[in-house]
């Protein structure tokens, strides 16, 4: 899947991205309005993750969805 896709779906999608990482607010998940660099950017405040880590993450997770 590419991001266009989760992008263009968020409001699907967004659930899944606060299963994954729990520590992400509603405040944040609405920031990020499915845009992939706001997501890396929360990943890496939350969970103090490097921004490489989060990208991997990242497209970890959208592999799987």
């Amino acid at each position: 899947m590419n991001w266009d896709r989760i992008e263009g779906n968020w409001e699907q999608f967004k659930g899944k991205a606060q299963q994954n990482w729990g520590k992400l607010t509603n405040d944040d998940i609405d920031v990020v309005k499915g845009k992939r660099t706001e997501l890396v950017g929360k990943i890496q405040e939350r969970y103090g993750k490097e921004k490489d880590e989060a990208e991997r993450e990242v497209d970890d997770w959208m592999s799987r969805n």
